[in-house]
């Protein structure tokens, strides 16, 4: 892709952010923006419809790019495979890497299998491990978060680029303010994840004091596949599994 040296920016990014400036008529506004509600619409009420039964369920994040024949795919899919054998749901974003290999864990155990899968011109190609019926497509990211927030109660992060830190703080931030319960959150290979809570510990609580304490407590992290699933299997014992309507 041709790129314009003087800003790094494509040819398409040019067109795009030209078109987001121009000035458009009220009739093409109108007509716009209520097709892209209706469409915003159609996606909440067929992910609503399609997960509304399903039951307890974890959903795992983690890299599309992470490939078959490294640890951390080994890791989802014995994370997975475990929840799976216990009675729980996985939900992944349907994916390779990461997803792919938390949807096979929880096929080979027999259990849910649960694929969110993004529209995206690169990196999302569908896995063929995920259930039939609860193969759902997205075209909005944040509708597709709100699947994997609502209908998990719990969640298991392996190492990621921006859309796992997304997913990951998205779920910190719902359960530090209180708007959704507090299910365990558990990060896997403390060598990858310890850079980024020596950034947390550091600069948002010791120097500018932008969380607090308590917050470091919200999240678990573990090296092994055994240690995640026990963290999200023993908060799972002082509780009676419930559908999660």
């Amino acid at each position: 892709m041709a790129k314009n040296e003087k800003n790094n920016l494509s040819p398409k990014d040019e067109k795009r952010i030209k078109r987001a400036f121009h000035n458009k008529r009220w009739p093409e506004v109108a007509s716009t923006m209520s097709w892209s509600i209706f469409k915003i619409m159609a996606e909440f009420v067929d992910g609503y419809q399609s997960l509304a039964r399903i039951g307890p369920c974890v959903s795992i994040f983690g890299s599309a790019r992470t490939p078959e024949d490294h640890p951390h795919y080994e890791q989802a899919r014995r994370i997975a495979y475990e929840l799976s054998k216990a009675g729980l749901g996985i939900i992944t974003g349907g994916g390779p890497g990461i997803m792919e290999a938390a949807n096979r864990g929880a096929k080979e155990a027999g259990g849910k299998s649960v694929g969110l899968n993004i529209n995206l011109p690169f990196e999302q190609t569908p896995n063929p491990y995920q259930d039939r019926d609860k193969t759902l497509m997205f075209d909005y990211f944040f509708v597709r978060k709100v699947m994997f927030m609502k209908y998990a109660q719990g969640f298991v992060v392996l190492p990621g680029g921006f859309g796992t830190m997304d997913e990951l703080f998205e779920a910190l931030t719902l359960v530090q303010t209180d708007k959704k319960a507090r299910f365990p959150i558990v990060l896997v290979d403390k060598a990858f994840w310890s850079p980024l809570l020596d950034w947390i510990n550091k600069v948002l609580l010791e120097e500018h004091k932008y969380i607090s304490p308590e917050d470091l407590f919200l999240f678990h992290i573990v090296d092994t596949p055994e240690e995640a699933a026990e963290v999200v299997l023993e908060f799972y014992s002082r509780y009676t599994l419930q559908p999660n309507f």
